[in-house]
């Protein structure tokens, strides 16, 4: 018994030193996960960016299959592979995979973080809204990984309809975003928005008006140093109304620009040489 009584206090130890390693261990896959997000965001070049990725990609998925219940690896991750999807591939199919995933690491790290959320998709509208309405302002840039992680596997799966049925809880999501910390990601919550607004011409319950607002509010937000912004204010809006003038007006601006703070480099830059592309097609738009 006495034995026992002295091997109690050794085995506490032992478990508290695998706990206390374990946590170095996770703490460590999440500072390497942030640093390299950091260094990406910073890159000056896309090609670069576009080649050497992947194999990025196939590592965080390992480091979150090794600490699958660690909300902020899982959001990490469902940035990278949600980035990657929308920037830096062409393939349909690519798309959707790498969409699918950015979306399945979101909505884990956002179950984690809030059981209520474990099983939206099998909610009403209504049901969601409720859900929504009860979330506080730390929870804004949480909410907006998951339902910009939501609209990316509505874009990369456009053509099947039971996708596209989840745009509204979407939306909702955005609108909850906008209301609780409309400053987050960089004011690309309004993006998103006008983006969505864009999507139909007025003849076709479009609302142009609504889609202006909320990519000048993006761009207000980040002081102009957003060019993706003016180039989908450009492509999405200018372009759908015909208004040749602004198209050229955005375009030339972010031509014009620099590439801004070290963490938009590399959004800036992709901008910009998309402004140049659409710039270089307008006569034949117009």
């Amino acid at each position: 018994m006495r034995f026992q009584l002295l091997r109690l206090p050794l085995i506490l130890a032992l478990m508290l030193s695998i706990s206390a390693c374990g946590q170095l261990i996770s703490n460590a896959k999440q500072e390497f996960a942030e640093d390299l997000s950091a260094t990406i965001l910073e890159f000056d070049d896309p090609e670069t960016i576009r080649r050497g990725l992947p194999a990025y990609l196939i590592l965080m998925s390992s480091m979150i299959k090794g600490d699958p219940e660690n909300p902020d690896l899982l959001e990490s991750g469902a940035k990278l592979y949600g980035a990657y999807a929308s920037g830096f591939t062409e393939n349909a199919e690519s798309k959707k995979a790498l969409a699918n995933r950015a979306y399945s690491y979101a909505s884990r790290a956002m179950c984690i973080r809030d059981t209520r959320f474990c099983d939206v998709s099998s909610i009403s509208y209504f049901e969601f809204e409720k859900l929504l309405e009860s979330l506080e302002k730390p929870q804004a840039e949480h909410l907006f990984i998951f339902v910009s992680s939501w609209a990316g596997v509505i874009e990369a799966n456009s053509s099947d309809w039971n996708a596209v049925a989840e745009l509204p809880k979407v939306k909702s999501g955005i609108r909850c975003v906008l209301a609780i910390d409309e400053t987050v990601s960089n004011g690309n919550a309004h993006l998103y928005m006008a983006v969505m607004e864009s999507i139909l011409p007025p003849t076709l319950g479009g609302k142009p008006d609504l889609a202006k607002k909320h990519y000048d509010r993006a761009i207000d937000i980040s002081n102009g140093s957003n060019l993706m912004a003016k180039v989908l204010y450009a492509e999405k809006y200018a372009r759908m109304l015909f208004d040749r003038e602004l198209h050229d007006a955005l375009l030339q601006q972010v031509i014009d620009a620099g590439t801004g703070p070290q963490e938009h480099i590399l959004i800036n830059t992709l901008a910009k040489q998309k402004a140049a592309v659409l710039l270089d097609g307008a006569d034949d738009y117009f």
